[in-house]
């Protein structure tokens, strides 16, 4: 069971980081804000931090990992296909960080409550990051 459990905190935490990315990536080239830029970088490096403090889980996580038999790996949806704008490239991927931060949330309950709670602050940071970036985005 253990292994399924890192297998998606693995997944969950590759998710929320490569949409942070994506959309640091957003607000500092096209919205040039160097606020917003920080701003999710700093949610992208705290993610980092929470996970570099269960450093003996690291080798478990990588080793759960199963990309290749990965049930939905190649499967994208129609709405994930379909992008019109920036603003919806940055929605959708701040989207994908919230829900993946929450199962973070959830599924450190399991090893450390502390993590747990870190992971629920991130979110509500990554809340007031978005309610920002769209205004400027519209």
């Amino acid at each position: 069971m253990k292994n399924k459990l890192y297998r998606i905190i693995d997944a969950n935490l590759n998710r929320s980081r490569e949409g942070l990315r994506v959309c640091e990536d957003i607000a500092r080239f096209a919205l040039n804000s160097k606020t917003l830029t920080e701003e999710l970088k700093a949610a992208r490096h705290g993610i980092s931090d929470i996970v570099k403090k269960h450093s003996g889980h690291l080798e478990r996580l990588s080793a759960a990992r199963n990309s290749d038999d990965d049930v939905l790996r190649r499967s994208a949806s129609a709405s994930e296909m379909k992008r019109s704008s920036l603003g919806d490239i940055f929605a959708a991927n701040i989207e994908r960080v919230k829900e993946s931060l929450r199962v973070l949330e959830e599924l450190f309950k399991l090893i450390d409550n502390k993590s747990s709670s870190r992971f629920c602050g991130l979110r509500f940071k990554v809340y007031a990051i978005e309610k920002k970036a769209l205004k400027r985005l519209k």
